[in-house]
């Protein structure tokens, strides 16, 4: 019903007009609805009522780039360039490639063009040309040059919004957001190499993290 009969920011009927259309208990559109909120197909507003969400992206905590979560998610991904320039690394970004000075390339995310995440990397200098199609997939781009994403290492963490990333992602500085802090390896003839330093910002609203938990 959700696909068929309502659009992005339309209002979902009530719980007693869902329970006549569907011939279901409350109990279980409750449940439903829970659920679909849970999926972010659905979002609460406390005293307005619940309204249809845009889709929200998932990870699975795999090596994925963002046009392939995208994607998977059944989003358009694309991509507004903030910034390329070579510049002095931040001393973690610096103490992982080897050097003090990388290709830092900051970009604005968006999945059908609303905004998802800032992502802000810096590169082993020489691995691409500045003047490379930032809008594209960076890893595509990466492996095009030889120097494919083989592993990384991921930290994810809660925090707040700074003015900076709010500003792009359209949230109020404050907001809480999931930052994901990734050090990325390539393969070479000579063994591993580091490649790529990225630190992106989320908004929690339109991106979850999915896992599996065994015993």
């Amino acid at each position: 019903m959700i696909r068929a009969e309502l659009s992005v920011g339309d209002r979902l009927p009530g719980e007693r007009k869902l329970v006549e259309q569907f011939g279901v208990s409350r109990i279980t559109v409750r449940h439903a609805i829970s659920q679909l909120v849970n999926d972010g197909l659905l979002t609460r507003e406390h005293g307005r009522g619940t309204f249809v969400a845009h889709g929200m992206a998932r990870s699975r905590l795999h090596l994925a780039s963002f046009h392939e979560d995208m994607r998977a998610a059944g989003l358009k991904p694309s991509t507004r360039v903030d910034l390329v320039a070579e510049e002095e690394a931040p001393a973690e970004a610096a103490a992982h490639l080897g050097t003090e000075h990388a290709l830092r390339v900051r970009r604005l995310r968006l999945g059908d063009g609303i905004p998802v995440s800032v992502d802000d990397c810096w590169l082993v200098p020489g691995l691409l040309p500045s003047e490379a199609d930032w809008e594209s997939s960076l890893y595509g781009m990466l492996a095009q040059a030889g120097a494919g994403i083989t592993r990384a290492e991921q930290t994810v963490q809660a925090q707040a919004a700074g003015a900076r990333d709010a500003a792009l992602l359209g949230i109020q500085p404050g907001t809480p957001v999931l930052a994901f802090h990734r050090r990325s390896f390539s393969l070479a003839a000579d063994g591993e190499r580091p490649v790529e330093y990225s630190v992106s910002v989320y908004r929690a609203d339109r991106y979850q993290i999915h896992m599996e938990v065994l015993a």
